[in-house]
C-alpha cells in the first residue's frame, strides 16, 4: 500500500467505523439500564455519558462533537468541541445523545435510544446555539411534495396523494406538548391521525422516514441537536427532512445569527449536514419501534442496534450478547 492510499483511508469515514460506534451506543444503553424507571433521569444520563465517552475514547477515528446533548437541561454531557476518539483515523464530525429520552428512562416508558450521528469533518450543522428546532419528516415519496413552508393539512393531504393511500391512512408523529396543540387540531381536521410521543423524536422521525412503519410523517418543535442527528439518519434512508430554527426568545434568536445561523430560514438535508457519508447508529435502552430495549437474560445481557450508512443505503440490525459478570465487573 503506498502512503497516497494509506492518506486516503482517513479522509471519510468509513464502513468500520459504524461497527466501532456501535460498541459505544451499546455501552451507553447498558450503563442506563439501572436508572429505567427510577424517576433520576440526570443519573441516568450521566451513567451513559461516562460509559459512551469511555467506548468513543478507543475508537479509531479524530471526532468532534459539534452537537452535544444535555445543555437546555443542565445535564451532564459529551460537550460541544469536545474531542473524542484515539486521534488516528478519519477526521469527523460527531453528534452524540447517550440516552435520547432521559425522561422516557426516568419512567419506564418505551423509545428511549442511545445514538450517535457522524460525518465527515466539517459538513454537520453547529446548531448549539438554539436549542429548539421546527421540523418535518417522511420517506422518500415527500421529495418534493412536502414542504415546511406549507400549511400540515396541505402537506398531509399532498404526501397521501404521492403514497397512493387515503387522507385518512396517514399517521403524524408530534411530541405531546402543549405548543403542539394547535398543530395537532389542525393534523387532526385534516383527516389524519396522530401519534403522540411523550419524548424521543429522534426515534419519531426515522420511523416517518422507513417504508415499513405505520408513521407517515413526523413534524413539529423539538431539540435542534436531535434534527442535525436525524438528518444524518434520514440521509441514509432516503427521506425528507426540513428545519427552521426555533428559538424561544430575542435573546437566543440573536446569539443563534451571531453563531450564525438563518433565522426564519429552511434548513434542507443537504443543509443539516453536507456530506453523502454519513453515519448513525442507536441502540435501545428501553422497548420501542425501532429497536429493542436493554434485556437482561440470566447470565447474557441482550443489546439490539441499528446502523444507517447513507453511502451505501444499508441499514444493518444488530444484536448482540455481552456476558453479564464482565459489566458487573467493571
Amino acid at each position: 500500500m503506498t502512503s497516497t492510499d494509506t492518506a486516503s483511508l482517513f479522509l471519510h469515514p468509513d464502513r468500520n467505523l459504524a461497527l466501532e460506534l456501535v460498541r459505544a451506543t451499546e455501552a451507553a444503553a447498558i450503563r442506563a439500564v439501572p436508572y429505567i424507571g427510577r424517576g433520576d433521569k440526570l443519573a441516568a444520563d450521566g451513567a451513559a455519558v461516562d460509559a459512551m465517552r469511555a467506548f468513543l475514547g478507543t475508537v479509531n477515528f479524530d471526532g468532534v462533537v459539534v452537537i452535544g446533548e444535555g445543555e437546555k437541561d443542565e445535564a451532564p454531557m459529551l460537550f460541544n468541541g469536545e474531542h473524542v476518539g484515539n486521534g488516528r483515523g478519519p477526521a469527523c464530525d460527531i453528534a452524540v445523545d447517550p440516552i435520547d429520552g432521559t425522561s422516557l428512562t426516568a419512567a419506564g416508558r418505551q423509545n428511549a435510544l442511545s445514538v450517535i450521528a457522524v460525518s465527515d469533518r466539517g459538513t454537520m450543522l453547529d446548531a448549539s446555539s438554539v436549542f429548539y428546532m421546527d421540523k418535518i419528516v417522511t420517506g422518500p415519496e415527500g421529495i418534493g411534495v412536502v414542504d415546511i413552508r406549507k400549511p400540515i393539512g396541505e402537506n398531509i393531504r399532498a404526501l397521501a396523494k404521492a403514497k397512493g393511500k387515503e387522507v385518512g391512512d396517514i399517521t403524524v408523529a408530534v411530541l405531546d406538548r402543549p405548543r403542539h396543540a394547535q398543530l395537532i387540531e389542525e393534523i387532526r381536521a385534516a383527516g389524519a391521525g396522530t401519534r403522540l410521543m411523550l419524548d424521543g423524536d429522534v426515534a419519531g422521525g426515522i420511523n416517518a422516514a422507513r417504508y415499513e412503519t405505520r408513521i407517515d410523517m413526523c413534524a413539529g418543535i423539538g431539540g435542534s441537536p436531535e434534527g442535525i442527528v436525524t438528518a444524518c439518519a434520514v440521509k441514509a434512508i432516503g427521506g425528507l427532512i426540513q428545519g427552521i430554527m426555533a428559538p424561544k426568545d430575542d435573546v437566543e434568536r440573536q446569539k443563534g445569527i451571531d453563531a450564525g445561523l438563518k433565522m426564519d430560514y429552511v434548513y434542507e438535508s443537504h443543509e443539516l449536514v453536507n456530506s453523502d457519508n454519513t453515519f448513525f447508529v442507536a441502540t435501545g435502552v428501553t422497548d420501542g419501534g425501532l429497536v429493542d430495549g436493554v434485556r437482561r437474560m440470566g447470565p447474557i445481557i441482550r443489546t439490539s442496534s441499528v446502523v444507517l450508512r447513507s453511502k451505501s443505503g444499508t441499514i444493518r440490525r444488530i444484536t448482540a450478547d455481552h456476558l453479564a459478570a464482565k459489566w458487573l465487573e467493571e
